[in-house]
């Protein structure tokens, strides 16, 4: 038996091996995070074993799991998307649950071995209802589809399985008591919770705001991260007692304050919180999985890994087609959203506690889903790939918005192609109008393509990372490309297509600041606009200009800082907060050495020293608090500060050349 110490210690130490692992491999974090609890539980390892200190650990991750949903809760969101969230996604719910519950009744018919009552069936159900928030949203973040059709379909569907989850956790622990006495205690439960949440969100509402303001006035940092936890927790604690779980206190904890201004900073503060935490129940999932008794049934698992996930993947693609989507839309959400989800194994947990499921089913069970959301990355990756093969009509869906796309460009010479047709992409637009340059915009977000539309704009619905977008686009013909999302990889793509399309098309790339500079640069692009370097040469000038320095001199300057490619702002000076990329290599950055009286370069010329050699740059050097140009024949001297620039493989060669 390990001391709660020793055991914190080992679920940690294990956590980090198997996030680092599985992040080598681009994959989600949380599939780590269970096959370390899968290796160490007690069935295969040992090394840690089933104690009521894990799964304290894993309780507190659902607390905080489930009070950033609250957070995330917004009457505004729910109401733009109510025919999704509440048509689609209650829907998709309803449906899964009564699928699951006849095919469980189904399977206990025919197999009578198998204990599985419709009460089991139906936590099992819900548990199948679910999907994995994080790993989908990550993935369609990624690939930059959001805002597509599907997309937003997705999105809809995922908010309502988060709100779905609070009936369900207090209708599963209903459902293990007595058959005669379940609807009065469904009754009971229902009541319960219905009177501790209006007295919370009641009296929660009236106080919450004003009491976080007095706590923001005390200006301390401590004081707000313990008045978080304490509201949290005290949320959580009050349902508990009311024989209610503590996942849904924390859930109404967050609904309140996110209805307050400090909405953002405590997503911030609680983040840290969260995400340990429930990493943590993720390895208590994890621990409950027997390998030996999935070997042994291997086809069950298999047979439960692939009915369920085609179940869900046939369901969605329905009702979202009945819902007015294409068939491949249709598809590409049922894809993606086929795969188990992080509160499957919450509802799971529910449903084992109270002893609904039997403990071979439970495993069976549990064995699919780890082995559902392991291939969700590889299904989403190619929903695209299997959408064309499957929907004999999306294969025209998509030939005629090309042929749209390229009738309306056909006529257009010299035009501008604008890759995104968001806050930048319409302000280039604009410019690009009142100058009577013509341009074409490609935007994913079927919404504002046509509200963009209905105002005259010359935008179409279009992927430019895809070859036959550009070229519908008039790619040949343009006359430059401005990509106006600072995404590098997307980016990247975008480039590489075009240096094979159309190899000698400018093309100007946005990016959030210098440190992908030069790999966009190599890759093709004519100009990389950081928005940080931007925003500090406007930043510069107006305080020039606001301290007195002639309009002229000021202008005079940034113009010589862009035309020197912004040279003199390359790099800036690492902190502790920018998460280890003072090492990273080709990560521009500043560091300052101050030259101690037994340094070795005392005495040398900044020429002898050749640092050139180590691709790194002497920008400044302070001698005795007054600035000195640093030329090559400068010799330096003790208590001389030396600012080096370069990545940080060359700025640590340089630190010890000059040390």
């Amino acid at each position: 038996m390990h001391s709660g110490l020793e055991l914190t210690l080992l679920l940690l130490g294990c956590a980090v091996l198997g996030v680092v692992v599985f992040r080598s491999l681009q994959l989600p974090p949380m599939l780590g995070y269970l096959a370390v609890g899968v290796l160490i539980g007690p069935h295969a390892l040992a090394l840690a074993e089933d104690s009521p200190t894990t799964h304290a650990l894993g309780e507190f991750g659902v607390v905080f799991l489930m009070f950033s949903i609250g957070l995330e809760f917004s009457l505004g969101q729910l109401r733009s998307m109510r025919r999704i969230v509440f048509g689609l996604g209650l829907a998709q719910v309803v449906s899964t649950i009564a699928a699951a519950m006849g095919i469980g009744l189904l399977a206990a018919w025919f197999l009578p071995g198998i204990p599985l009552g419709w009460q089991a069936a139906f936590a099992l159900g819900g548990a199948l209802a679910m999907s994995s928030t994080a790993i989908v949203v990550k993935l369609l973040t990624e690939r930059l589809e959001l805002e597509s059709e599907h997309g937003r379909r997705i999105v809809g569907i995922l908010l309502f399985q988060d709100l779905a989850v609070v009936p369900l956790l207090i209708m599963i622990p209903a459902l293990a008591r007595d058959p005669e006495d379940m609807a009065i205690t469904l009754g009971v439960e229902a009541l319960k919770a219905a009177l501790v949440l209006a007295l919370l969100l009641f009296f929660g509402q009236k106080l919450m705001g004003r009491w976080f303001t007095i706590v923001a006035k005390r200006r301390s940092q401590e004081l707000f991260m313990l008045n978080l936890l304490l509201v949290t927790l005290g949320a959580a604690w009050i349902t508990e007692q009311a024989g209610l779980s503590l996942a849904l206190g924390a859930f109404v904890a967050g609904m309140l304050i996110s209805e307050t201004p400090y909405k953002h900073q405590v997503e911030e503060d609680i983040k840290p919180f969260r995400d340990v935490l429930l990493g943590l129940f993720f390895i208590t999932i994890g621990m409950l999985l027997d390998l030996r008794m999935v070997i042994e049934h291997w086809w069950l698992v298999l047979l439960l890994l692939a009915l369920p996930v085609l179940l869900k993947f046939g369901l969605i693609a329905l009702l979202a087609r009945a819902f007015g989507a294409s068939l491949g839309t249709a598809m590409r959400t049922g894809l993606a959203l086929a795969q188990a989800g992080e509160f499957s194994f919450v509802l799971l947990n529910h449903a084992s506690g109270s002893k609904l499921v039997d403990p071979f089913v439970m495993q069976l069970v549990l064995a699919s889903m780890v082995l559902s959301m392991l291939l969700a990355p590889f299904i989403i990756a190619n929903m695209d790939r299997i959408a064309m093969k499957l929907a004999a009509n999306e294969w025209m869906t998509q030939s005629l918005q090309l042929t749209q796309l390229a009738t309306r460009t056909m006529k257009t010479q010299n035009h501008v192609v604008i890759a995104g047709f968001g806050r930048s992409g319409q302000s280039l637009a604009t410019l690009l109008k009142e100058e009577a340059l013509p341009w074409h915009a490609l935007d994913l977000d079927p919404e504002r393509v046509q509200e963009a539309r209905a105002a005259g704009a010359t935008v179409s619905y279009g992927d430019a990372a895809r070859r036959e977008s550009l070229i519908a686009a008039g790619i040949h013909r343009a006359s430059a490309l401005v990509i106006t999302f600072a995404d590098t990889r997307q980016a990247l793509k975008v480039l590489h297509l075009v240096h094979e399309l159309a190899p000698n098309l400018p093309v100007i790339v946005r990016s959030h600041d210098d440190g992908d500079m030069d790999v966009l640069k190599a890759a093709g692009a004519t100009e990389v606009v950081p928005e940080a370097l931007e925003s500090s040469l406007m930043l510069a000038s107006h305080a020039l200009v606001t301290l007195g320095v002639p309009l002229r001199r000021v202008v005079h300057r940034v113009q010589a800082a862009r035309d020197d490619r912004y040279a003199t702002l390359r790099g800036y000076f690492h902190g502790a907060s920018d998460s280890g990329a003072t090492l990273e290599p080709g990560h521009v950055r500043l560091h300052s050495v101050r030259l101690h009286a037994q340094a070795g370069s005392i005495g040398r010329s900044l020429a002898e020293l050749g640092l050139d050699g180590i691709a790194a740059e002497v920008t400044a050097l302070r001698r005795g608090g007054a600035d000195v140009e640093p030329g090559p024949g400068v010799v330096l001297a003790a208590g001389d500060v030396v600012v080096v620039r370069g990545d940080g493989e060359a700025v640590s060669r340089a630190e010890d050349r000059l040390l």
